[in-house]
């Protein structure tokens, strides 16, 4: 296994199991009792410590896109610069040790994902099979959403018809409904949690019709088996439910994809939108269209694009050197690295880390040559972009490693990674949706200056 120092070897508490207890709380019984806490810490946060300086901002700060600048409340994860995330607290080993599985798999399941990050509790397996189940009760498409998809143009790219099919779900919305039936705010985060759960359910059957559409058009689509959990259900309505450690590899990959703190562009975007009281639908339709971005969601096909015109050029002998060569090359035209280097993290990113544990668990995965490939780029990346020295993370990010998977299983269409990465964070923006309802928080309104300002400002 290979594993940067500074990412220390998977170790886990065992009060973490211990919190499992036998309960089959329904997942809005939980934050019945969980949101009432998280009132009062909120409150007492604006009485007794509002003045409370957090940081200070710098032109940087307003001219470099708000980077580092500490200004969003955000639940569920917390991105921290040398060690990653945590969930609540925990980190990504910590979950995989204490989140529930499939019946027959080993990785965690999105509904266990999910349950952590809204209610900050670790559910029970009863908890999360009831979730499952639900979750899949509620995950057929309206026939109006299925006209609307198969009606689009199969060039349209699969990112635009999944925000497309999101937004257009709104139709269905009860946060709406009730907003204009007239509620109190207390009641705001009920609906917005009805919401969630409902549109949550419905994206693997949204995202598996856009695949079949464009590039498998007229295959039938299975039906929504009860039996299985959320991802299970997604990959076999994409035509691979027999293919069972790519189902296990997607478990993992939208589990450990579904938060990755409040700043980065999609969640910030839902979050924003939001603000505005529209409804999850919209929210996360706009997040979506921030993620279908080069520069954020848009990196995974990328990555893999360029890891497969460097294996095309290198040949089949491919070594630590003539890889070292292919990166100067690529550095050298003015071009980044795909892949590497991360907005926060300042280390290998552990979701990086987790993947490549998957792949040193499965021989015949690990023997794949792009898999291969993946793994001595990681050996020589990091050096070179030191030596470089315009890269303050020369480490690997998620994007990195998460193509290369797909395309070993035979999900080779490129265009449509991000999807995969799009039903995947929703598990975080629709918590904070939840909880931004929850909280009361505000709409958001930052100030903006003109380059005058700012140095009339610092004449002053």
């Amino acid at each position: 296994m290979f594993r940067s120092t500074a990412v220390s070897a998977r170790h886990v508490s065992r009060g973490f199991a211990q919190r499992r207890l036998a309960s089959t709380k329904t997942v809005k019984e939980v934050l019945d009792e969980v949101i009432p806490k998280k009132q009062l810490q909120l409150k007492q946060l604006k009485t007794e410590h509002g003045q409370a300086v957090l940081g200070d901002v710098k032109v940087e700060h307003v001219v470099g896109g708000m980077r580092g600048l500490k200004a969003m409340l955000w639940e569920a994860s917390v991105l921290d610069p040398n060690e990653g995330i945590r969930f609540h607290g925990l980190t990504i080993p910590d979950c995989q040790n204490a989140l529930t599985a499939a019946p027959g798999g080993k990785e965690i399941i999105a509904e266990s994902m999910f349950w952590l990050l809204l209610t900050g509790k670790v559910p029970t397996e009863a908890e999360t099979r009831q979730l499952s189940r639900q979750l899949a009760e509620k995950g057929d498409l309206p026939e109006y959403i299925e006209k609307l998809i198969d009606s689009l143009p199969p060039t349209l790219h699969p990112m635009t018809q999944l925000g497309m099919g999101v937004a257009a779900l709104n139709h269905e919305s009860k946060f709406q409904e009730a907003y204009e039936r007239g509620i109190k705010k207390s009641e705001y985060w009920t609906y917005a949690l009805e919401d969630s759960l409902n549109l949550l359910a419905r994206l693997p059957a949204l995202a598996a019709r856009i695949y079949r559409n464009v590039y498998n058009p007229g295959k039938p689509i299975p039906k929504i088996n009860k039996d299985l959990d959320l991802v299970g259900n997604y990959v076999n309505m994409l035509g691979y439910g027999d293919n069972h450690d790519l189902t296990e590899y997607l478990r993992l990959y939208i589990a450990i994809h579904g938060d990755h703190e409040g700043g980065n562009a999609s969640a910030h975007t839902s979050h924003l939108v939001g603000s505005t009281l529209s409804d999850p639908y919209l929210s996360y339709a706009a997040a979506l269209y921030a993620l279908a971005g080069p520069l954020h969601g848009l990196a995974n096909q990328e990555v893999l694009r360029w890891q497969m015109n460097m294996q095309k050029e290198l040949g089949d002998d491919i070594t630590h050197e003539n890889i070292e060569d292919y990166l100067w090359k690529t550095l050298k035209s003015g071009q980044v690295v795909p892949g590497y280097g991360h907005g926060v993290l300042r280390y290998p990113d552990p979701r990086f880390m987790a993947l490549q544990d998957f792949c040193e668990s499965r021989p015949n995965l690990l023997a794949d040559p792009i898999v291969q490939l993946v793994k001595k780029t990681y050996e020589v990346a990091p050096a070179v972009l030191k030596e470089h020295g315009k890269t303050k993370n020369p480490f690997p990010n998620v994007d990195a490693a998460s193509g290369c998977v797909l395309y070993h299983y035979g999900l080779t269409e490129f265009k449509y990674y991000t999807v995969i990465f799009g039903v995947s964070r929703a598990l975080g923006c629709l918590t904070q949706y939840v909880w931004s309802r929850a909280l009361g928080l505000p709409i958001e309104r930052p100030k903006s200056l003109s380059m005058d300002a700012i140095e009339k400002l610092i004449k002053q």
